[in-house]
């Protein structure tokens, strides 16, 4: 293990990684109002501990605890802007939406060395990988744009069946509540929140319990790019600020992205069920099946940067390793091996591999789940795994694993390594089959009529099977989903346009007076729904 200096001297600091802390956000978005809190506020503290020659500290800033009242308020902004369908949002034609979605993004780049450092500090994401989520979701709302473009254009015709001239698009849903993940507070959020705003509905939004401050950077570009009331940001607990929106009734649609638990209890807190859709992007248990042909090297290097990037908290991360017994032995004695080699540092190390959880209680509930395995013969294989330092935990690496272990079952969303042998093909397959999850899984091999058995078999229960590569959500374009408890919905660039929206038509008779009024508002272009134009 290679270990840097954990808790730094604010003057060994790199000046262009230093923020003018803390950042106390007493400013809120709603209404088209940037309005000042006067309750209480939340303390924000940094995985990362700044040392100076009396003391440490990692307080870096605090964001508002909003009340019941607050909360409503911001349902009702977001409520009247939709009107019903009849506010200046979705009635907008799609150019304006999308020039005003330019004009947001044009906003955000002027503020992302002030996002990415505050990724680093509040989260302990690596410098790159900072870079990579924010440059990523510019790269996703320009790719939005453009898919809109296509979804108009391809809308844009008439269809003409049995005697009907009808044209068919794509319209609203209404009032969208959006919940993001700490581990990608501004990517994931983003993937729901912008197309659920192009497509021209309004809504109310939650930043993740860690990683809020981050976003008050974009507080003015929001303000300043969508009309009033059609973004309305809330901060808080949410048994205070959730809990009575969503009990409103009001919620057409929840966007969230976290565990199944939270979600199961949101959806059960709204009155009317068949009202409200759901976008879900939840646990994940992804495994590796790992043959007895793979080729070693290749795949330790991708099952490292699977279970271990951005320590392990990702949902799309390898959560169990099922190794064939014909190379176990040889695999895990170079897995272990590479895993001890990570450089464990903070986020703006060169080459750093690991960094400081930013969950306060994460090294603790994972030792719990560790002590578990162990009490059930599981082994700790490489010689530093578990070692922690403040809020860092070096990976675990660890064989012996089965069925009767939590952390073979659960999702740990974090540095923890379970390592299966196997000698049947079986046994994996019914991992996957009796697991409450089906997001993805990677196999590694070069046997082709082997994988191709175990494709068809996994496509089955999984959304995405990867050959010889680690699970990933990425390119944007491919669909983003999976089955059982691990989402409800598909999101990419192109499904998330229409899983905000719901197809509708205008339809008419084929008569000549019905002929006459169809041209007479395409030629006027009256109609912001009813066009033939496209958009270029």
């Amino acid at each position: 293990m290679k270990t840097r200096e954990l808790s730094p001297m604010k003057g060994d600091i790199p000046k262009d990684y230093l923020v003018s802390f803390p950042i106390n956000q007493n400013k809120y978005l709603i209404n088209g109002e940037l309005c000042k809190w006067q309750g209480d506020f939340q303390n924000v503290y940094s995985p990362i501990y700044v040392r100076t020659e009396n003391n440490s500290s990692n307080l870096i800033g605090s964001y508002p605890l909003m009340d019941k009242e607050t909360a409503l308020y911001a349902l009702e902004s977001a409520v009247n802007a939709y009107n019903n369908g009849q506010g200046e949002w979705p009635r907008m034609p799609i150019e304006q939406r999308i020039d005003c979605l330019k004009n947001f993004v044009s906003l955000m780049k002027e503020q992302k060395n002030l996002v990415v450092n505050l990724l680093m500090w509040e989260i302990g994401k690596t410098l790159k990988e900072s870079e990579k989520e924010f440059d990523r979701t510019i790269e996703y709302i320009n790719d939005t744009i453009e898919a809109l473009k296509d979804l108009d254009r391809d809308a844009s015709r008439i269809t003409i069946k049995q005697g009907i001239i009808a044209q068919i698009k794509r319209a609203p849903l209404g009032v969208v509540l959006c919940m993001g993940p700490f581990n990608y507070p501004l990517n994931e959020t983003f993937t729901t929140l912008i197309p659920a705003l192009i497509m021209g509905n309004t809504v109310v939004f939650k930043p993740a319990k860690l990683g809020v401050l981050l976003l008050s950077p974009l507080l003015n570009a929001f303000k300043s790019a969508f009309p009033k009331g059609v973004v309305n940001i809330v901060y808080g607990r949410g048994r205070n600020v959730i809990e009575p929106i969503m009990t409103s009734g009001k919620i057409n649609v929840l966007a969230f992205i976290g565990s199944c638990n939270v979600a199961n209890t949101l959806k059960k807190q709204h009155p009317y069920p068949h009202l409200l859709k759901s976008v879900l992007g939840l646990e994940a248990k992804n495994p590796a099946i790992i043959l007895s042909d793979a080729e070693i090297e290749h795949t330790i290097k991708e099952c490292i940067t699977g279970t271990l990037s951005f320590n392990g908290q990702r949902c799309t991360a390898l959560k169990i390793l099922f190794i064939h017994e014909k190379i176990y032995d040889i695999f895990l004695e170079k897995f272990t091996s590479a895993v001890d080699n990570l450089n464990l540092g903070l986020p703006w190390d060169k080459n750093v591999d690991l960094t400081p959880l930013p969950e306060k209680d994460k090294p603790m509930l994972l030792q719990e789940i560790l002590e578990d395995a162990i009490k059930k013969g599981a082994i700790i294989c490489n010689k530093n795994g578990g070692i922690v330092n403040e809020t860092s935990f070096f990976p675990v690496v660890l064989s012996n694993v089965n069925e009767t272990m939590r952390i073979y079952h659960e999702e740990q969303f974090g540095p923890i390594i379970p390592i299966v042998k196997f000698n049947d093909i079986q046994e994996p397959l019914k991992y996957v089959i009796n697991s409450n999850f089906g997001q993805q899984a990677s196999i590694f091999g070069n046997d082709a009529i082997q994988i191709s058995k175990l494709i068809d078999a996994l496509v089955n229960q999984v959304c995405r099977v990867n050959i010889n590569s680690q699970c990933q959500r990425g390119p944007d374009i491919f669909p983003f989903t999976g089955r059982k408890d691990s989402a409800e919905g598909t999101l990419s660039v192109s499904d998330a346009l229409r899983v905000f929206s719901i197809r509708t038509m205008v339809a008419v008779k084929e008569t000549e007076s019905n002929k006459k009024i169809i041209k007479r508002i395409f030629d006027s272009k009256s109609s912001n729904f009813l066009r033939t134009d496209y958009i270029f």
